[in-house]
C-alpha cells in the first residue's frame, strides 16, 4: 500500500487467521499509519474498539458513500 492514508478509510476483512478480534466478512475503519503500511500492516479499529495492527493482506479496501461512513463512525 503506497498511497497516503489521508481520509477515513474502510476495509472488508477477508482473513483472520490467529486474530480473534477481527471477523471475516465484516467492515472495519482503518486509521492512517504510514509506518505500519510500509511494513505491510494496517491500523484497524477492531472488535475491542481499540486500534491494533493487522496484516494488510487480511483486508480489501472499500469505498463507502459519505452517509454510510458517517453512520458507521457514529455507531462505534
Amino acid at each position: 500500500m503506497k498511497k497516503k492514508l489521508l481520509e477515513t478509510q474502510f476495509a472488508l476483512c477477508i482473513k483472520n487467521s490467529g486474530c480473534e478480534d477481527i471477523e471475516k466478512r465484516k467492515f472495519y475503519q482503518i486509521l492512517p499509519d504510514e509506518e505500519a503500511a510500509c511494513e505491510g500492516y494496517l491500523r484497524v479499529i477492531d472488535e475491542s474498539l481499540e486500534d491494533y495492527l493487522y496484516p494488510e493482506s487480511y483486508f480489501i479496501f472499500i469505498e463507502l458513500p459519505p452517509k454510510v461512513q458517517e453512520a458507521f463512525i457514529a455507531a462505534v
